[in-house]
């Protein structure tokens, strides 16, 4: 038994050896190989590789893209006003080697840091050529576009790439927010006494339209009246000669009686005239 304890034990010591030679770098992983704490190789593919045990040793670093979310910074515009901008940066190493020395030994809160005042310098002066009006409406993809390329320019020297830079909101600063609101408040104002004021011009439009239709259909209506009565009155009239020259007599004696009925149609009527006269022929005792 005593025999075995010191093989088992050489065992133990010789795997323990060939494991800690061995390391893996997955496709998601950036690795350096140091030696005695130098910088021997930063550039391992990914797979199963091997290292001296107590010589050598691995850091590794995540080789995904990664997400830079920086506080809101205050920028000025070519209006000399301030807006509050948000941005986020999406990034990830290129370089290990350059990015472990340009890092401090691999910091990722220093690459940030660095990457932050990068793109803000990069805003500022993107900013200060437009005006609030141009950054909002149509500005802000060609921001992203420019800050993406010069970004890269200068994060080279980190060993990183700036693989999309986002601005996902422009506010206002409570400086300026209250002349905006007044500005906006004023704007909906005269757009809304516009539409008022198209209103009533399209209103009276319709309406001298109305009276002039009224005054045609009142017109033509009042045409066709007089010429239906005066189609009647021709009509009575033909009536009343076909009847006359039918019993001329006949004819003044219902005239005759018209008359005296619409003279006399109250009890205190009175007619003074003479008693022979021929308003009274009927009156008379026929000779015939």
């Amino acid at each position: 038994m005593s025999n075995k304890f010191p093989l088992l034990a050489l065992l133990a010591i010789i795997i323990g050896i060939v494991v800690s030679s061995m390391y893996t770098v997955t496709e998601k992983e950036k690795a350096i190989l140091f030696q005695l704490g130098e910088l021997k190789n930063a550039d391992i593919k990914p797979g199963l590789h091997f290292k001296l045990p107590f010589f050598n040793n691995v850091r590794k670093f995540d080789a995904r893209i990664l997400t830079l979310d920086a506080q809101p910074e205050s920028f000025l515009t070519s209006e000399k006003k301030n807006v509050l901008v948000d941005f986020f940066v999406k990034w990830r190493i290129k370089d290990v080697g350059q990015f472990y020395v340009a890092t401090s030994g691999g910091d990722e809160a220093v690459a940030k840091s660095r990457m932050s005042q990068i793109i803000k310098d990069e805003l500022r002066d993107e900013f200060s050529k437009r005006t609030i009006q141009e950054a909002i409406s149509g500005g802000r993809n060609e921001i992203t576009v420019n800050m993406k390329r010069k970004a890269n320019k200068k994060t080279k020297e980190l060993g990183v790439e700036v693989v999309d830079v986002r601005v996902s909101r422009i506010d206002y600063t409570q400086s300026i927010s209250g002349s905006v609101y007044e500005r906006m408040k004023a704007e909906r104002f005269r757009v809304a006494k516009d539409l008022r004021a198209r209103g009533k011009e399209e209103a009276e439009a319709l309406r001298a339209k109305a009276d002039r239709e009224r005054q045609v259909i009142v017109a033509n209506a009042y045409r066709d009246s007089e010429i239906v009565r005066g189609e009647g009155d021709a009509t009575a009239t033909g009536i009343y000669a076909k009847a006359y020259s039918q019993d001329e007599e006949f004819y003044s004696f219902i005239r005759s009686l018209s008359a005296y009925t619409n003279t006399f149609s109250g009890k205190n009527d009175i007619l003074i005239m003479e008693p022979d006269s021929e308003f009274f022929r009927y009156f008379k005792k026929s000779e015939q």
